[in-house]
């Protein structure tokens, strides 16, 4: 069976076990899960999709979370959406009436489905934060390194081309939250522009200039969230004939008044209360601020929500210049990879070895989740154990104060966002979270017996 095929197979049990097309309301994909939102979830087979070949494990959240692997996701989801745009329509009604008795009988409450909007907003902008964040953590690397003059041609080039996403972040965050809340996508992206166009800093409003920028992420969000839903409050009130012209501009112009009155000043507040209150946890914390949120960091990739906490690490690199947060979580990868180094050294079970070979690669590149869902979770405690020894590594990167100039997939890429200064200390942090997973999955978290499954 070639590639194709199996991606194409795979999709179509997916497909299958999770209640067939008319079931499928909405899915997108992320680095390496398949996230589906179906109509009724009751006709969903999670446990046949748990023992689907390929299916490295699932996640019940408010969306069904495959967690398919790094490159296999693309190729899988590509397939799926061949086999929900081929063949005939289901029916809208009968689906609506599935959506109505699921919302109905799903107990959602209102903080997880805002959560849930926030990280779809962003989940769709990670590939190109990462690939923005390497080429600007690389370049700065060779140019501190001497290896390439600052002002020379290339490195301009590469400077622009790694910066720019971080320049206009704000209007793909507005298109995207725009289309999450029901709005027109072009409206979302001048919510972000009100934020970011560098002529405001001529208007002065109670004495003060208006500062460019001001608010960050969180203004863009209010600003893009409120054009949204003011688009659809007015459309209700507009001819048909006169909609193109009335509602989007009364509502680009009511909220780019709000936006400069109220969305501004209270994005730079919350923004500010963020920033400063995760920088006192960390001074005040110290290292027992460092190991709780290290160790606590595998626990929020298998419910999916650390893709929530994206806008809170771009939120620190506008308003400080880095991130002091994402090295620190960063070591939650580093412990998963060392306990599965002590599983692999202690079982003699063929087929958790191949698991595991299959998964470190990832897991030395920043991709958690094949080792989370393939090995450690499913064994139990090596899971813990791998929390501990992220915790140990996570509370030395908060004693150094290491941070992140960007955003990116951790592990080993995260070498080259990380200050040129201290890419030393990162790397031994990260080596003390191999050791300390390792060593403590060896002596406490892993018996043969646990992988009787495995056979």
């Amino acid at each position: 069976m070639s590639k194709e095929e199996y991606y194409s197979t795979l999709a179509e049990k997916i497909l299958e076990y999770c209640g067939g097309k008319a079931n499928i309301s909405s899915y997108t994909h992320c680095m390496t899960r398949l996230r589906i939102t179906p109509y009724d979830s009751d006709q969903t087979d999670i446990k046949a999709l748990k023992q689907l070949d390929g299916v490295l494990g699932v996640v019940e959240a408010e969306t069904l979370q495959i967690i398919l692997g790094t490159g296999v996701v693309n190729h899988v989801t590509a397939a799926f959406s061949k086999l929900l745009s081929s063949g005939e329509d289901f029916n809208l009604k009968e689906a609506a009436a599935n959506k109505k008795a699921a919302i109905n009988k799903k107990n959602a409450t209102p903080f997880k489905l805002f959560l849930r909007k926030i990280a779809s907003i962003f989940i769709p902008l990670i590939p190109a934060l990462v690939a923005s964040g390497l080429i600007t953590g690389i370049t700065k690397a060779v140019v501190q390194a001497g290896w390439l003059p600052k002002e020379s041609q290339i490195a301009l080039i590469l400077t622009v081309i790694g910066s720019g996403l971080f320049t206009y972040l704000g209007i793909l965050v507005g298109i995207n939250a725009a289309k999450e809340f029901g709005g027109t996508p072009a409206l979302g992206a001048l919510a972000g522009i009100l934020i970011i166009n560098p002529e405001i800093a001529n208007i002065s409003l109670f004495g003060e200039h208006l500062l460019p920028g001001r608010g960050g992420l969180i203004g863009v969000l209010f600003a893009a969230i409120f054009i949204a839903y003011t688009e659809q409050f007015v459309r209700r009130f507009i001819p048909q004939s006169l909609d193109i012209i009335l509602t989007p501009t009364i509502s680009l112009l009511l909220t780019g008044i709000l936006t400069y009155v109220i969305f501004m000043p209270a994005g730079g507040f919350i923004s500010d209360l963020i920033t400063s209150g995760l920088l006192a946890i960390l001074q005040v914390g110290g290292v027992f601020a460092g190991f709780i949120l290290g160790a606590a960091f595998l626990p929020l990739v298998v419910t999916g929500l650390h893709q929530g906490l994206t806008p809170v690490h771009l939120e620190l690199i506008q308003s400080i210049k880095d991130d002091p947060l994402l090295p620190i979580l960063a070591m939650g990868g580093a412990g998963q990879v060392g306990a599965a180094f002590a599983i692999f050294i202690k079982t003699k079970k063929t087929a958790l070895k191949r698991a595991i070979v299959g998964g470190i690669p990832s897991g030395l590149l920043g991709i958690g989740e094949p080792l989370i869902f393939g090995v450690t979770l499913p064994l139990g405690r090596p899971f813990l154990t791998a929390c501990l020894g992220a915790g140990v590594g996570g509370a030395f990167q908060a004693q150094f104060q290491i941070a992140t100039t960007s955003i990116g997939v951790s592990g080993l890429p995260l070498t080259f966002l990380v200050h040129t200064h201290q890419i030393v200390l990162y790397l031994i942090g990260l080596l003390i979270a191999y050791a300390a997973g390792f060593l403590l999955t060896y002596a406490f978290g892993f018996k043969d017996e646990m992988a009787d499954e495995f056979d």
